[in-house]
């Protein structure tokens, strides 16, 4: 059994359950995929799969040295290539093996890792949600950090600090979602909740380690 599976994400709608709950869900493009290249201790140093997510895409896409060993594992257009360890009970996985969304059932859980939508710069009310100061009354202290060290000692600005920079564009995991659905046919995945990033964007869903 795969410790997980490579998708797209379609988009979000919500779902009725039979008591007239509203449930939000997400509906991920969910494999199929297929084993790259699996790494052993005696070869590699750990153990682990690395699964691509089988999608069309021109050869010319793909550097030499990915074309040879995706010829090698009898993978055609794969893109997005991420590796998962592996832990007791999933030797079975070789290269050239199949991981489809079959694997999963509803009421499980699964943690979606994604690349967040970027925002560009933002200030610190927004990539923070400081408070800010008073918005009249002669306030020059609308939006702004306020002090960011001390002058005397130490004489720098810790690092760390929390201020206005780049927002979003990083990795995002959302633990514990739940399955709700899943479509073998069109290789779909509905989980519970919302997932990072755009629509179409690559997603990693992996079996919830907590």
């Amino acid at each position: 059994m795969s410790p997980g599976i490579l998708g797209k994400k379609i988009g979000m709608t919500q779902i009725f359950r039979p008591d007239g709950q509203v449930v939000p869900v997400t509906l991920l493009k969910a494999g199929p995929c297929m084993v790259v290249q699996r790494k052993t201790p005696s070869t590699d140093g750990y153990d682990a799969v690395q699964l691509g997510l089988v999608e069309f895409i021109k050869p010319q896409r793909i550097n030499k040295p990915t074309a040879g060993r995706l010829k090698k594992a009898g993978v055609e257009g794969a893109k997005f290539m991420r590796e998962f360890p592996l832990g007791p009970g999933s030797d079975d996985l070789k290269t050239g093996d199949k991981v489809l969304v079959d694997q999963f059932k509803p009421k499980d859980k699964v943690d979606v890792i994604g690349i967040s939508k970027g925002k560009g710069f933002a200030g610190v009310v927004k990539r923070h949600h400081f408070r800010g100061g008073e918005g009249s009354h002669g306030s020059m202290f609308h939006r702004a950090p306020g002090s960011i060290g001390a002058s005397s000692f130490p004489s720098r600005v810790v690092p760390g600090m929390r201020m206005g920079g780049h927002l979003g564009n990083a990795q995002v995991t959302v633990r514990n979602l739940e399955v709700i659905d899943v479509d073998t046919e069109d290789n779909v995945l509905v989980v519970k909740g919302a997932v990072p990033g755009p629509n179409g964007g690559y997603v990693l869903v992996r079996r919830s380690k907590r």
